[in-house]
């Protein structure tokens, strides 16, 4: 059923990173970057847009609902018609605003340069329903005090809301939550052009942090349009691990093929977005099939699995489910805590560290299950069946997976795992005395979404011990396949099915 074979890549086949399960030291000059002032988690300029879309259109209709009710309805009752004019005349004037390019991080930012445009925009909706209202003798259905009311406190609410919005933005931008911190893959006469036009986008959100190119010779200088080279492709990699990285952008040709594909290999395990400049290639596709970081064309080559949106719907979903999980599964776990507690002594709750998102080493909670002089924090040593280090209740919870529910406290508490998600694995998990990472090529790219408590693998069998190289893969490719598939209704499926793959599970001990 994992319909993913990890390699696939999209066709191209994965290559070890050398990012193995600690962190590297960075070179003087990446760790200056990484440490100084390098801003954690950031805003999707499109949720944000969103946001304020939403904001102004229930600004709109509060107003004019407001105006109705304490003059029009006082004075003459409701009227059905005010109902459907309202919402009709606060999202025209969005659809307005947005084909005037007003919901762009730079517009928030410029609310004085703009507010023309925005009196517009507000304006031609008023122009365009008094005609309409003129043309279909409707004028004496609607008050007139009303509607300059409702165009005056509108034009005001807008005014004050964007000046407050840029406000934010501004602030927003100064702390880097709005940047797309980029990098430059390739370097030389290629790199010069495409790095000049993105630096001169003084209204864009990207911040170039410089180039990183595997050559050393002539061909790529030192300094490319006023930008330092960083490093290796193996540099980068290590470096996203260290710091937010969100773009990077392949300045070569395509018929660099052989030398674009082995970076590729290193880069597809990272959490980001990967472009390849277009306008440096003398083959032309048709106009839809690039995008563009302002006016610089580029092919897209991978996507976050998970962004914009999608993070938000994600999030909402384990904050909300995660809290009724953990109210409904209180009494279980309060039952199990006492069994543990009477079973033997010690702490009830166990913390281990495992891989999390980007590679990062997050706690997770469980409920213990082995005698205390027994446990095993780094996990060098798999449980296996009869294992004498495990207590007789944790047998049952482990069985069960009973001693996994604590981990709704990361989820709803902690918020570094998901319900649903590769499962965490532990740092030095190993399948035949070998790592993870040696015996499955490509393994960090289960890493580029938060790990959940359950996943696609486990409701296919594949939970509980690696004791060979082919269950681990199996379980990789399993996780890759969500990752590329994911869908909110996937995690609902998943979550429905967990239960009965619980009961039927055998390997885990």
């Amino acid at each position: 059923m994992c319909a993913f074979a990890v390699g696939d890549m999209k066709g191209v086949p994965p290559e070890k990173n050398g990012s193995g399960p600690e962190k590297k030291p960075l070179s003087p000059t990446l760790a200056e970057i990484a440490s100084n002032g390098a801003p954690g988690k950031a805003y999707s300029p499109i949720v944000l847009a969103g946001l304020v879309r939403l904001v102004e259109l229930l600004t709109l209709l509060g107003a004019g609902l407001f105006i109705h009710e304490i003059y029009v309805a006082a004075n003459w009752g409701r009227s059905l018609d005010y109902y459907l004019v309202m919402p009709t005349m606060a999202l025209s004037a969005i659809v307005a605003l947005q084909s005037l390019g007003l919901y762009s991080t730079a517009a928030f930012r410029a609310p004085m340069r703009n507010g023309l445009k925005i009196a517009a925009a507000w304006s031609l909706v008023f122009v365009a329903a008094l005609i309409v209202l003129f043309f279909f003798k409707l004028d004496d259905s609607f008050s007139r005090v009303w509607l300059l009311s409702w165009y005056v406190t509108g034009l005001a609410l807008l005014a004050a809301e964007r000046l407050a919005l840029s406000l934010i933005v501004r602030m927003l931008t100064r702390q880097g939550k709005l940047d797309r911190r980029t990098v430059i893959v390739g370097g030389g006469e290629l790199a010069d052009p495409v790095l000049r036009d993105l630096a001169a986008q003084n209204d864009g959100d990207l911040q170039i942090l410089g180039l990183f190119d595997d050559r050393t010779d002539k061909r790529s200088p030192d300094v490319v349009a006023g930008f330092p080279k960083l490093g290796t492709i193996d540099d980068l990699v290590e470096f996203a691990r260290h710091t937010r990285i969100d773009l990077v952008i392949f300045a070569l040709p395509i018929s660099a093929e052989g030398r674009l594909l082995q970076m590729l290999r290193k880069l597809w395990v990272l959490p980001i977005d990967i472009r390849l400049a277009a306008h440096t290639n003398k083959l032309r596709f048709r106009p839809r099939s690039y995008s563009y970081i302002g006016n610089v064309p580029v092919i897209d080559v991978f996507d976050k699995p998970i962004a914009d949106w999608d993070v938000v719907v994600k999030y909402v979903f384990d904050k909300i489910v995660g809290t009724i999980c953990l109210l409904l599964l209180s009494p279980v776990m309060a039952l199990v805590a006492l069994a543990v507690k009477l079973d033997s002594p010690g702490p009830v709750l166990f913390k281990q560290v495992r891989h999390g998102f980007n590679n990062e080493n997050i706690e997770v909670y469980k409920f213990r299950s082995m005698y205390v002089d027994k446990l095993d924090h780094s996990a060098t040593k798999q449980v296996t069946r009869g294992d004498p280090r495990v207590t007789r209740v944790g047998r049952i919870i482990r069985k069960t997976s009973l001693d996994e529910l604590p981990q709704l406290f990361n989820v709803v508490f902690k918020s570094n795992l998901s319900l649903v998600g590769p499962r965490p694995h532990a740092v030095v998990s190993r399948a035949a005395d070998h790592l993870y990472d040696e015996v499955v090529d490509g393994y960090f790219a289960r890493h580029r979404v938060k790990p959940g408590l359950t996943g696609w693998a486990q409701i296919n069998g594949w939970r509980g011990e690696t004791d060979t190289p082919e269950k681990i893969q199996k379980r990789v490719e399993c996780d890759l396949y969500y990752i590329e598939n994911w869908s909110i209704f996937l995690d609902v499926y998943i979550l429905a099915l967990t239960p009965f793959a619980l009961i039927k599970a055998e390997n885990a001990y």
